[in-house]
Order: structure tokens, then C-alpha cells, then sequence
């Protein structure tokens, strides 16, 4: 295989607790390292990323782990950190993920090899879930809520999430970098300037894994739907793409009496034999949250004028 020069950047937020697991995920990468450089972006942390990030730096200048530290400061917004990171970047293949990932080891050799078609000009990989201990999390890993096989098949246009992207910079130069001050939405939207303004194309790369912790708490479950909502919102300013149908009282009685009157009975008769868990039982009202958030959040946004903005490389 050939190994092309590639530049992997990560926006890093208030991300003390998850650097150390990342770092290790990098440094464990079987690409080459005179083949790559890690540009991880500190986007004005507030902790001790900032420290944790300086400390890595001094380590990896003597084991010959490529590691570069940005600052972004000027705009709290993982896009700007991002964009912040492809003007640095060296290379002409940019890799994207979050702090809270966790690459597997073949990572990155898996999702540059679409890229020896000339014709690629977006990679997705794939996304899995963390082994969560709580019912929030299982359920998320059950119905796979941050796959990408899903958003490949969005009836506006395909799309990956940053979380798990590569794209040539010589996209970025056609069409300009994030929005900067988009706070959501903003993978959604360059794939599609790319794929509509160019001619490049967007291949999945399923061996391309990463791994995701999932929310935890009914609180954070419900503010990732309600984001998922404000980006539904956005992107239909942005691009005219189809609003999500509104969450209804009427809805919501119907699919709560028939959850009480079908579905647990029939679950809890298959938990006492085990052949469902409480994820099964509670299924139908953590989507109806998941709806109803996702709803809520689309009704209420409105997208800043600044947040069209495209900054140019």
C-alpha cells in the first residue's frame, strides 16, 4: 500500500478528561509516522487542556510522535478550530475527529485508500458506540444513532460527520472552509458545497473505525437532539433542504398508548424469559424524547446572519 501524506485535525475543548485516551489512540496508529502530522486545535479550554496539551507536546519531541498545538481563540466554535487547523495543515489529505473519539488502530490507513481514485473527494468512515454502562447509552448504541451508513443515505444529498471524515484540501480551495461561526451542521454543509460545486464524489470507508461515547444523561441526551434539531434548521436556510415533520400532542398520545398497551406487556413477558432487556422496555419513550427534542430544537432556531459567513483559505 501506498501511504499518502495526511494531516489529521481535532478541534480540543475542555477535553481533560478525554485527551489522555485519545493520545494513546493516535500514538498507537499503524500509519507511518513521517507519513503524518497530528494538529490538534485547543479552542480557548478552560481547564487543564491547555496543560495536558503542553505536556504532550514536550513528550512527543522525543519519541517522534508528529504532534502540533494550535490555539483558537478568537471564535468558540469547533469549525473555526478546524479551519484554523487546515490553513496549518501541511498536507493535502485532511483527516477529521473529536476529542471525545477514539480512532481505531487501523484508522487512518483504512479511510485514505478510497483516495486512490482521483474522482474521491470526501471519505466517511464509520462511527461505533463506546460500551456505555447506563440505559441512555445502550439504547444509542442500539439504534445506532451516530452511524454513518445513515446520513450516506439522506434524501437531500450524502454527507459524513466530522467526527470521521477526510477530505482533500483541494476541496476547501474551491469552495472556502467551515462556516466559522455555524455552531452545528457545519459537516453537513461542506459536503454538500463540495459535492454540488465540484465534481468530486464521497466514498464510504466501513473498516474506517472510530468509537463514540454516547450521552449518559436524559439532560445531555435531550441537548444532542435538540442540536440535531437548530442543524435540520440551518442547513434548510442554508441549503432548502426538508424540515423534519413537527412533533405533535396527538402523535405523542397515540405512540405513548400504544407502547402501554402493546409493546410492554409484550416486552416485559420476553424480559421475564430473557429474551429482551429494560433498553427494549424503555425504547419507544427515549424516542419519543429523542423526537421531541429533535423538534423543539428545529422550531426555536433561527440561523445568525454571521453564520453564513465562508472563510476562505
Amino acid at each position: 500500500m501506498i501511504f499518502p501524506f495526511i494531516s489529521v485535525i481535532i478541534p480540543i475543548y475542555n477535553s481533560e478528561d478525554d485527551l489522555p485516551d485519545l493520545l494513546k489512540c493516535l500514538q498507537s496508529q499503524t500509519y507511518p509516522r513521517e507519513q503524518v502530522e497530528y494538529l490538534l486545535v485547543n479552542n480557548n479550554s478552560s481547564d487543564q487542556t491547555g496543560s495536558i496539551l503542553e505536556q504532550a507536546v514536550i513528550e512527543s519531541k522525543g519519541s517522534g510522535f508528529p504532534l502540533v498545538v494550535l490555539t483558537e481563540n478568537q471564535i468558540q466554535s469547533s469549525y473555526a478550530a478546524r479551519n484554523l487547523g487546515i490553513k496549518n495543515a501541511r498536507y493535502d489529505l485532511l483527516v477529521f475527529t473529536d476529542a471525545d473519539c477514539r480512532p481505531s488502530y487501523q484508522w487512518l490507513e483504512e479511510i485514505v485508500k478510497p483516495f486512490s481514485d482521483a474522482d474521491i473527494g470526501i471519505v466517511a468512515g464509520e462511527i461505533f458506540a463506546l460500551t456505555g454502562n447506563s440505559i441512555l447509552e445502550k439504547y444509542a448504541e442500539r439504534r445506532e444513532i451516530l452511524s454513518q451508513k445513515f446520513l450516506l443515505e439522506h434524501p437531500f444529498s450524502p454527507y459524513g460527520q466530522t467526527a470521521n471524515l477526510a477530505i482533500r484540501k483541494a476541496a476547501f480551495e474551491k469552495v472556502g472552509l467551515f462556516r466559522p461561526y455555524l455552531s452545528t451542521g457545519g459537516d453537513a454543509d461542506i459536503c454538500w458545497r463540495i459535492l454540488r460545486e465540484t465534481q468530486w464524489q464521497l466514498a464510504y470507508a466501513p473498516t474506517a473505525v472510530i468509537s463514540h461515547r454516547h450521552r449518559s444523561t436524559i439532560k445531555s441526551f435531550r441537548s444532542q437532539f435538540q442540536r440535531y434539531g437548530r442543524s435540520n434548521r440551518y442547513l434548510h436556510e442554508l441549503h432548502g433542504c426538508d424540515l423534519q415533520r413537527n412533533f405533535t400532542s396527538s402523535e405523542l398520545i397515540y405512540r405513548l398508548g400504544r407502547w402501554l398497551l402493546k409493546e410492554l406487556p409484550k416486552n416485559t413477558l420476553k424480559l421475564l424469559f430473557g429474551k429482551a432487556d429494560i433498553v427494549d422496555l424503555l425504547a419507544t419513550p427515549l424516542d419519543l424524547i429523542g423526537f421531541q427534542s429533535r423538534s423543539q430544537g428545529q422550531s426555536t432556531a433561527k440561523l445568525p446572519e454571521k453564520a453564513k459567513e465562508i472563510e476562505w483559505l
